[in-house]
């Protein structure tokens, strides 16, 4: 018996290891991840749903210099249960291959992806399991027409609020109102009305202003729960396909950007600009301050004594 057949009904995983040849690669998975959906070509499978288990291993290309603990630099394993959420919003489909297909390729089009094996199976149409696993690579998108995907990036609204904005009794009420728009909502913030410490360098200061207004950030999460300081692209990704109210802790965006806000990092209000088109948000809302000077989006106005939203 191979190697590859004694591992037939093994975990994904261990049937990419079987299968792995000169160059081995880096692998992630996702282990019995569970949903409930409406899927199947019988009868009784109409109009009622059943759980359906995913596993999923993806190799991808090992990084060529330190991680840095940095999560944008690694395929997170949000892509794949994204994949697989996305693919199942798409349309009912009627066979478990059609499901595996359409995830193996979104997933194969994350630039880090080499191979993917996809396993899906049914657990309540009877005694066991019945499932269908598919192995794909890179190489297989390159011999058919690839169905482009829409874009699953929702354009959120950015509010900026200034300090007194913060202190306002009316903040709880704000964020309620906010939070019931449909669309995701990112919060930003200056810097307390401290000034920071001042280090004479160009650079130095520069992180300092961006640590100010992380500080502020954290202030205004502990006004109310709802608010989680987010740092990352791929964090902020993630809250807003979750419908969570994030305030940006600018650091790293902009230290990383390489076209980075051409603004000085003492004036939030044209950070907060910038970062709303670095976004692609579909509007800012300047609460209880002057709007920036140029924007990509359109910007609103609010004063903090009549704000209704």
């Amino acid at each position: 018996m191979t190697s590859e057949t004694g591992t037939a009904f093994a975990h994904p995983s261990a049937r990419a290891q079987t299968t792995t040849g000169a160059g081995a690669l880096d692998r992630i998975s996702v282990r019995d991840h569970m949903v409930e959906v409406e899927i199947g070509a019988f009868q009784a499978e109409r109009g009622t749903t059943q759980r359906i288990c995913f596993n999923v291993v993806v190799e991808v290309r090992p990084l060529t210099d330190a991680i840095e603990d940095d999560v944008d630099r690694i395929l997170s394993y949000d892509k794949v249960t994204e994949a697989i959420a996305a693919e199942l919003a798409e349309e009912r489909l009627n066979l478990l291959e059609t499901l595996a297909e359409r995830i193996a390729e979104r997933i194969l089009w994350e630039p880090q992806a080499v191979r993917t094996f996809v396993r899906i199976e049914k657990l309540d149409r009877g005694p066991g399991a019945l499932g269908v696993e598919i192995v794909r690579s890179v190489n297989d998108l390159k011999t058919k027409p690839i169905t482009p995907h829409a874009a699953t990036t929702p354009h959120p609204h950015v509010v900026f609020l200034t300090n007194t904005a913060i202190r306002s009794p009316n903040l709880s009420r704000w964020l309620d109102q906010l939070e019931a728009r449909a669309e995701p909502v990112i919060l930003c913030v200056g810097r307390a009305d401290e000034v920071p410490p001042q280090t004479g360098h160009r650079m130095t200061q520069r992180r300092v202003d961006l640590l100010a207004m992380e500080q502020n950030a954290w202030v205004l999460a502990g006004r109310d729960e709802r608010c989680v300081v987010v740092a990352t692209r791929t964090e902020l990704d993630w809250s807003m396909k979750h419908g969570q109210i994030s305030v940006w802790a600018p650091s790293k965006i902009v230290l990383d950007a390489v076209d980075g806000p051409g603004v000085a990092t003492d004036d939030p209000v044209a950070l907060a600009a910038w970062f709303a088109g670095y976004i692609e948000a579909s509007d800012l809302l300047m609460i209880g301050e002057t709007p920036p000077k140029s924007c990509r989006v359109p910007v609103l106005f609010q004063d903090v004594a009549q704000s209704g939203l």
